[in-house]
Parts: structure tokens; C-alpha cells; sequence
């Protein structure tokens, strides 16, 4: 009899393998911050969300998986324990999530419940079983941000305003940014400010305004958030805004002279739907980049052609050609 059941459930389990019956997934997206403050934030949710809603699709009710996002709001100091009580809750076959921050908060969590995974885009750490990261390529899109900067700045003066310092930061960011505006403008000089926090826009216009004071004419902020004060500052004073990670054009018509962006709608839907479909390569680290298509410059916004000349246009057009086709290297 023993026997008996055991081959019957042998074959129900090879049946179901066979047409196709799919594994219920519990999914739960972590948003290190606010959506509505973070378009990359925003990205990650919906990516997240249209994979998961290509997956049920035509699938019954009890095949369809399941979706929760948690928004766990800027305080950075908050977010461990956040964390714990999701993985606390044994009901999440995968937390989904994006920032450089994160491998170093989800480690001692595995450690606790080893039972749980995590893919994290933005983000590095490779040899641990229980996660996945894809990291993008910011050195060629600082690169890209300081190189259309150096371009236009009149003053040869820049600036970077960052909500703290990490390690991408000061090791990729504020380096390449600095010498793609070296590179197209010999001249060149770049500041370096920091918030100290990711939400405080008056902060973020104060430090601008005496920027702007002492000859700065093209700021880089990131400082979620607080970026909205730099950017007030820019339409006060007049001076211009290169973006970053997400097109921001309309944030401050003329006063917005690039964006470079990464395309985390897209990557984080690509790495949902591998984990649904079971692919995630559990341990390792990839960067992405212009190749990829998951760093790019914008280049056909009609507000971008009417703020910056052409000649200027034409030269990050063939930059980014040439990254692309593997002449130009940014490492």
C-alpha cells in the first residue's frame, strides 16, 4: 500500500512538472524610501508588478502568485528592523529590493532566517547563496553626467550635492562625475557637498545657493528628496541641473541640461520574471550597463534639444555611440 502511494505521488509530481503547473510565489517588494519622492523607487515597484502580473496571466486563482510592497520611508536607521519583520513573517519566498546599502543590512538577517532570499538591484555582494544583486554600470553613467557638465558649464565651476557619503559614492560616483567634466573641460573644478540626509530640501537649496555664490553653474544632486531644493535654487539663481537616474527634464524646463538614467523598470521586471521562472542565479553579482541597456543618456526629449546646443548634443551623441559599440571604456 506504501508502495502504492508512493508511486501515485511520483507520478502527480512528474505530471505537474510536465503541463506546466506552476509554483504559487509569495513576493515582497522593500522600498528603502517613498515612491512618490523616488522615480527609481517608483521603477522598481512597477517592474516588479508588471512581471508578476505577466506571470498569473490566464493562470487560476490558487497558481496566481502573490505581491505586498512596503514602503519603509527614509529613515535609513529604520530599515534593518523593517526588513527583520519581513523575513520574520516566513511568507515570502523572495524580498525584492534596491539600494548599495542593502547587502550589508540583509546578511545578519539571513543569518537569522537562513531560509530567506533576496535579489537586490543597485547593489553588490556576490558569493552568498541566499542572494542575487545586479549593480549598474555607474561609472559610465556618473562619466556621462560629468562629461555633458563639462561641456556646458560657462564658469568651469561644478558641483555634486549628495545626501551622504557610501562607498559608491565616494569610490564611483563623485570620481567619474569629476572626471568626465575633466575630460570635457581641462579647466574643470568640482565640489563636493554633502545634505546629510535624503529628504531635507531647504538644506539641499542653502547648500546650492552658496554654491551658486561662489561661481558653480551646473550642480549634480543626489539627495532624493532634498534634490527638489537644489533644484529650486537652479530656477532662482538661474544657474542648471545635471539629473540623474531618471529623466528630469520636466523638473525644471531650462534649467535641466542632462539625464542619466538607469532602467530599473526594466531590470527589476527581468529579474522577477527569472525568479518566477526559477533562473535567478542565487550568489552572484552583475554590473549593467549602456551595452546592457539598463544605463542610458536621454536624447530625444524636446526639452533637452531646446536647452542644450547642438554641438554639445551632437558630442554626447557620439560618446555614448562609442561606448556602446565597445570603443570607449569607462572603468
Amino acid at each position: 500500500m506504501k508502495k502504492s502511494f508512493l508511486i501515485l505521488l511520483s507520478s502527480l509530481i512528474l505530471f505537474c512538472s510536465c503541463t506546466g503547473v506552476s509554483k504559487k510565489h509569495s513576493i515582497a517588494v522593500f522600498i528603502p524610501g517613498i515612491c512618490a519622492d523616488s522615480p527609481t523607487y517608483a521603477m522598481l515597484r512597477d517592474g516588479v508588478i508588471r512581471a508578476v502580473d505577466d506571470y498569473n496571466q490566464g493562470k487560476e486563482h490558487e497558481q496566481k502568485s502573490l505581491l505586498y510592497v512596503m514602503e519603509a520611508g527614509t529613515n535609513q536607521a529604520e530599515w534593518p528592523a523593517k526588513l527583520t519583520a519581513l523575513a520574520a513573517e516566513h511568507k515570502y519566498d523572495v524580498i525584492i529590493s534596491s539600494n548599495p546599502s542593502l547587502p550589508e543590512i540583509v546578511t545578519p538577517i539571513i543569518e537569522q532566517f537562513p531560509e530567506q532570499k533576496f535579489i537586490l538591484l543597485d547593489a553588490e555582494c556576490s558569493g552568498n547563496p541566499n542572494i542575487c544583486t545586479m549593480c549598474y554600470n555607474q561609472y559610465e553613467q556618473a562619466y556621462l553626467a560629468g562629461y555633458s557638465s563639462g561641456l556646458f558649464t560657462k564658469s568651469h565651476r561644478l558641483a555634486l550635492v549628495a545626501a551622504q557619503e557610501y562607498p559608491v559614492m565616494n569610490n564611483i560616483i563623485f570620481p567619474y562625475f569629476e572626471k568626465g567634466a575633466k575630460d570635457a573641460d581641462s579647466a574643470a573644478s568640482v565640489e563636493f557637498r554633502i545634505v546629510g540626509n535624503w529628504y531635507d530640501g531647504n538644506k539641499g537649496a542653502m547648500i546650492a545657493d552658496v554654491l551658486y555664490q561662489t561661481g558653480v553653474d551646473v550642480i549634480l544632486p543626489i539627495c532624493g528628496g532634498a534634490s527638489q531644493g537644489v533644484i529650486n535654487s537652479a530656477v532662482n539663481n538661474g544657474f542648471y541641473i545635471a539629473w540623474f537616474d531618471s529623466n528630469g527634464f520636466d523638473k525644471a524646463p531650462g534649467n535641466i541640461i542632462s539625464s542619466s538614467i538607469i532602467n530599473q523598470d526594466k531590470l527589476a521586471q527581468a529579474v522577477t520574471t527569472d525568479f518566477l521562472n526559477g533562473k535567478t542565479q542565487w550568489g552572484t553579482a552583475k554590473m549593467l550597463g549602456v551595452k546592457d541597456g539598463f544605463v542610458d543618456f536621454v536624447q530625444d526629449d524636446p526639452l533637452y534639444e531646446q536647452t542644450v546646443p547642438e554641438d554639445i548634443r551632437k558630442k554626447m551623441a557620439e560618446l555614448l555611440e562609442s561606448i556602446k559599440n565597445g570603443n570607449t571604456v569607462i572603468n
